[in-house]
């Protein structure tokens, strides 16, 4: 597996690690679970990084010195590619031939390695996208940045070259023929999992275990706690969220004395030109007394803020697949979300949470006025959300893939 511009080492929510590093390292593990031994391969970003490091039995991460190890954004990254491939194949050259059968690219800074790689070992290049340029720029948040014409290009030539690509969804891989004429025989729907032992509801059940979480994490038992949990940037549109709660308390006074607001995530990707805008939009609109700004924490904290919360609010401008939505679920939280990517396949809308079509701040106040007017449609929704993310495990996602990987094999042979 390649991740050039992330590592899955790294906390998400953190930079530029979010996702993606969850889907990597989940896949793997899985993966190696059936006898499937995986490499990731990724950027060394500090000298202290030991060169390989195993993650879990049959799972290698390695790290490769490629460009200075810190200082690098990922728009610097694409003149790095040589000395990470170089890299790679340094490493290589220590094997047998033979010794990889598949390479699996993430993100298309490692398609374009992976080209390469896949080329001069004679195996097949299996590729996920995760995110698309220009699916992200004609839906840009206001004040984003749109994705250069380098990416859309670079993007072109990996859909091109690989033997097969893996989408998230079926509108992903609808919007991989429509966008990057893809040939739909080579395009494999895998939805992403989620960790099933991890994220989970309280075995006393969902009210119990949010009143338990709340008490670990001192929030009031009684409080209205819509949360927001993932990157802090202009795509992932926390702004919305706390506009919407502004217009909340505005038409709903009464409600201040019963509303906190976790925002837990840190800034990445255009969200680290303005590090603290959310912070000083919470100020303007008047409600820092009601926001409460997290760090990102580890993923048994965050299964925590996820039982804690009365509703999770994810009002994204894209989404491949939404696996932060997955996760509440799974931990008997119900979403507001929009609808948009991959999150109508991980949300059922009215089942296991609300989808709003468009952005506007109203839509997602009125969302969150039927779980204040209904202090049980959370639990009620929640346990909906626990059983509808079961389908979601990693087990299935690993099996899956490993049959992509197989008609890659066959294909390439």
């Amino acid at each position: 597996m390649l991740s050039v511009h992330t590592s899955p080492l790294h906390q998400p929510g953190t930079g530029d690690a979010g996702g993606m590093n969850v889907y990597i390292v989940e896949l793997a593990k899985c993966l190696a679970a059936t006898g499937i031994e995986v490499e990731i391969f990724t950027r060394a970003t500090s000298a202290a990084l030991a060169p390989t490091v195993e993650l879990s039995p049959g799972v290698l991460a390695r790290h490769i010195v490629a460009g200075p190890y810190e200082g690098l954004a990922k728009e610097d990254l694409p003149a790095q590619l040589c000395a990470f491939a170089h890299g790679v194949l340094r490493l290589w050259a220590d094997h047998r031939p033979g010794h990889y059968d598949v390479v699996h690219s993430h993100y298309w800074l490692s398609g374009h390695v992976g080209r390469l790689l896949g080329e001069r070992w004679g195996v097949p290049l299996v590729h996920a996208m995760h995110t698309m340029a220009m699916v992200k720029n004609a839906s840009l948040a206001k004040g984003d940045t749109p994705e250069p014409e380098a990416r859309v290009l670079g993007e072109t030539h990996v859909v091109r070259d690989a033997q097969r690509l893996i989408a998230s969804t079926a509108r992903e891989a609808e919007e991989l023929c429509r966008h990057y004429d893809a040939d739909p025989t080579r395009v494999a729907v895998v939805h992403p999992g989620v960790n099933l032992d991890r994220f989970r509801p309280d075995p006393r059940g969902v009210e119990a275990g949010r009143a338990a979480a709340r008490a670990r994490l001192g929030l009031p038992h009684e409080a209205l706690v819509p949360m927001f949990a993932g990157r802090i940037q202009p795509l992932k549109a926390p702004d919305i969220l706390l506009l919407a709660v502004a217009r909340l308390l505005r038409e709903r006074p009464g409600l201040r004395e019963r509303i906190v607001v976790p925002v837990v995530g840190g800034p990445s990707g255009s969200g680290l030109a303005r590090p603290e805008e959310l912070q000083k939009l919470a100020a303007r609109l008047g409600i820092s007394d009601v926001v409460l700004f997290r760090p990102p924490v580890g993923q048994a904290e965050l299964a925590d803020w996820y039982r804690a919360a009365t509703v999770l609010v994810m009002p994204s401008y894209s989404e491949s697949f939404g696996l932060v939505a997955a996760e509440a679920q799974a931990c008997g939280t119900p979403v507001v979300a929009a609808e948009v990517g991959g999150l109508p396949v991980a949300v059922r809308d009215g089942v296991s949470g609300v989808l709003v079509p468009g952005h506007r701040p109203e839509d997602y106040a009125r969302a969150l006025c039927r779980f204040a007017d209904d202090p049980a449609l959370s639990a009620r929704m929640g346990s909906a959300a626990a059983r509808h993310a079961e389908s979601f495990g990693w087990d299935a996602a690993a099996a899956a893939t490993a049959d992509v990987y197989a008609a890659a094999m066959r294909e390439r042979r």
